[in-house]
Parts: C-alpha cells; structure tokens; sequence
C-alpha cells in the first residue's frame, strides 16, 4: 500500500500537508490545486498498471456531472474518471474532458463517443443525443434499452452494513446520507441507500427514522449532521451509524472526535465507495468497497464495443465488498 509519505513526495509538497488534506482539517488553508494534485496522486498510487491492447486511436469525449471544485468534495467521481482517463490511454484514445459547467463546448469536438458520469436529466440526455449516439453512463442508467450503462447495486450495498451491523448486536442504526438534483434543477434524484436503509430496517423491525439525517454528499454536511445528531439524542446517540459515501463518513468521523466520543468503543461508523482517503483517516474507515477504477475502466472497453459496431445495448452491475477497518468492530 502506498504511503503518505509516497504521496507527499509525487505531489510536492510535506507529509503533514498530505495527512491534514487527506483528513479534510478545515483549519488548513491550501488552493483547491494543491488539494486536486494530493487526491489524483494518492487515487493514481491505489491503480494497479495493466498491459495495453492494440486499438485503433481515436478521440472520445468524457463528461463528469460535477464541477471540478465539488469534484474535490465527492472524489468518488473523481476516481471514476482517474479510471477512465487511464484506460483510455490504454487503449490509445484521447480523451477531450468536461465538466458540468463547460458541457455546452461538447457540440464542438470531434468525438467519436461519450463517456458520461453521473447523473443527467433527461433533458440533458437529449442534448449528448444529438451529439452522438455512442454513449455509455457511469453510475446511473437511464435507459437500459438504448444506452449502455456502468453501475453499482447500491441495495445491496446498504444490507451488506446493515446486516453487519446486526450480526454484531447493533438495535439502533443512524444513518447519514445525502440528495441530489439534476443540475439543471428539473427534479430530486432518489437515492438507493436512503430507501433501501428505511425499507430494510423497517423490516427487521428497528427503525427509527429519527435518527436519519440527510443534507449532501460532502464532509461539511457529514460533520454538521453528526454533530445535530449527537446534541439531538445525548446519551440516546445510536451505536452505529451508516453514511451513504466516504465524504460524509470522514465528516461524521471528525463530529464524534471533537465531542469526545469513542470511535469504535461508543459508536461505529461505515461509509461507501473507499476512496483513497479512506485507509488514511483518523480512525481508519470501515467502508463498502466500490470498485470505481474498475467502472471506469468498463465504461472505456463498453464505448470501444459500441465504436466498433455494437448494436444492443448493455447494463453492467459491478459487484461491492465490505472492508472493515477501525472505524467499526
């Protein structure tokens, strides 16, 4: 496993940089450049090099839902696109890269397909339709029978903790989450972890909604919310939490530091995706594993079938793990 210090030395900067950035220390005062090139560093460091296959060049275009800047506060889509990026070099395309606020400068690339990450009204399908008909979706599948489409079962995902939690005794489970909008604000996503959380504890009869807190997916509201819950209920404070991505964890994990509460002695906590940040937290995170290299990675293979001819469209599910590690017993 590579090091803080590994990552201090590609990025250039001091080990306590790293340490403090990777632990999102809100009193560090660094540029969001500085923050992208410690995170793609310690993403670049997670990848594993892999033989290239002949192919002929070609330029496709990737489009990631989030702006650069919330990019550094969600680095699951980052490492989606880290994935991509190096898979396509693989395979010899060049990549044109956009983010949801320059999208519009799309129409005028030559590409000869579209790798999409995130979520997208449908407003805005239609207009990557009109700019070409070979598109894969990361992380979300708008249509299974027209697009192809890369994603996870975050259901199972959810009863993966929450069975763990279980067969360790937990009766009462918060949950930390977030909700999102398309960006061009037609309308509220729903989230899988969300549902799948109430329906399931609904289920084996421990429910408790009052200890589900949701605002967005980023370390400020993972902190902000943990520390409502833990002035909410006191002494009442659920022994194990689930938070719907690392972000929020790391946030919720800083709350229960400064309140002085036992991590895993009084609370647990598990999040989702294990970014790299993940292993290198105080405490280290217990998380579900999604393997994002991977997606992406899949996404760039799918457009090279669709670029070659593929007809049918495809869905591909790719599987999680759970990763215990000190933040959870």
């Amino acid at each position: 496993m590579a090091t803080i210090k590994d990552i201090a030395e590609l990025a250039g900067v001091s080990i306590a940089t790293v340490s403090r950035v990777l632990n999102y220390d809100s009193s560090l005062s660094v540029g969001d450049e500085t923050k992208k090139r410690i995170f793609e560093v310690a993403e670049q460091l997670s990848y594993k090099k892999k033989p290239a296959r002949k192919l002929e060049t070609g330029k496709i275009a990737l489009l990631q839902w989030y702006t650069e800047k919330e990019e550094l506060e969600d680095l699951y889509y980052m490492s989606i696109r880290l994935g991509v990026e190096n898979q396509s070099r693989q395979l010899g395309f060049s990549v044109a890269k956009y983010f949801q606020d320059n999208y519009g400068n799309l129409k005028q690339d030559e590409i000869q397909g579209l790798i999409a990450i995130g979520k997208f009204s449908h407003k805005q399908i239609k207009d990557l339709e009109s700019i070409t008909s070979n598109i894969v979706f990361v992380d979300t599948s708008p249509d299974e029978e027209q697009f192809d489409s890369i994603v996870i079962d975050f259901e199972k995902a959810t009863k993966k903790v929450i069975d763990h939690y279980l067969k360790n005794g937990h009766e009462t489970i918060g949950y930390i989450g977030g909700r999102e909008v398309f960006k061009d604000k037609t309308s509220t996503i729903e989230d899988p972890r969300e549902v799948t959380f109430k329906t399931y504890l609904a289920e084996q009869g421990v429910l408790n909604e009052a200890f589900m807190y949701v605002g967005s997916f980023s370390v400020n509201d993972g902190h902000s919310l943990m520390k409502k819950a833990i002035h909410e209920h006191g002494e009442n404070l659920p022994t194990a939490f689930f938070a719907a991505n690392d972000s929020l964890a790391v946030g919720a994990l800083r709350a229960l530091l400064e309140e002085g509460i036992p991590v895993p002695g009084r609370v647990n906590i598990i999040g989702v995706n294990d970014i790299s940040i993940s292993k290198y937290v105080f405490p280290s995170l217990s998380t579900v594993k999604v393997y994002t290299e991977l997606m992406g990675e899949t996404a760039v293979n799918t457009l090279a079938e669709r670029i070659e001819g593929r007809k049918i469209a495809k869905k591909i599910t790719i599987s999680t793990q759970l990763i215990i590690r000190d933040s959870s017993s």
